[in-house]
C-alpha cells in the first residue's frame, strides 16, 4: 500500500463527511465541496492502486 492509497482513502473519507454534514444542515456549497473531495480521493486511491500493481 503506498501513500497515494492511504491519502486518497483519507480524503474520500473527509469528502463523505462534508458532503453529509453539508445534506444535514442544507448548505449546498458544503454538500458539493464534499463531493468533489471524496472524488478527488477516489481518483488518488486509484492511482495508487495502479501504481502498486506496476511495481509488482
Amino acid at each position: 500500500m503506498n501513500k497515494n492509497r492511504i491519502t486518497g482513502a483519507a480524503k474520500e473519507f473527509a469528502g463523505a463527511t462534508k458532503e453529509a454534514i453539508g445534506k444535514a444542515v442544507g448548505d449546498a456549497k458544503l454538500t458539493a465541496d464534499g463531493k468533489v473531495e471524496k472524488l478527488s480521493g477516489k481518483v488518488q486511491n486509484a492511482v495508487g492502486g495502479l501504481e502498486d500493481t506496476l511495481k509488482k
